[in-house]
């Protein structure tokens, strides 16, 4: 459980990483002058591409426990 969970947060870090590096490099009055629309838009897909990672594990989780019923039966 701990390496999938190490697993998912790399990916995670690795996929967020341009965005926050692309954001770091702009100036303050960057988000000011685009308005606070990008940052909302920017949360909710943050938000779900954690979701969707979260969905993705979680069926090789489940994936991996039907395997195991099955092959005790």
């Amino acid at each position: 459980m701990l390496k999938a969970t190490k697993k998912a947060f790399t990916t995670f870090t690795l996929l967020l990483l341009p965005f926050t590096l692309l954001l770091a490099q702009e100036e303050t009055d960057f988000m000011r002058s685009m308005g606070k629309m990008y940052v909302v838009v920017a949360v909710i897909v943050a938000i779900f591409i954690g979701i969707v990672i979260y969905l993705v594990t979680l069926d090789r989780k489940i994936s991996k426990l039907e395997d195991q019923i099955i092959e005790n039966d």
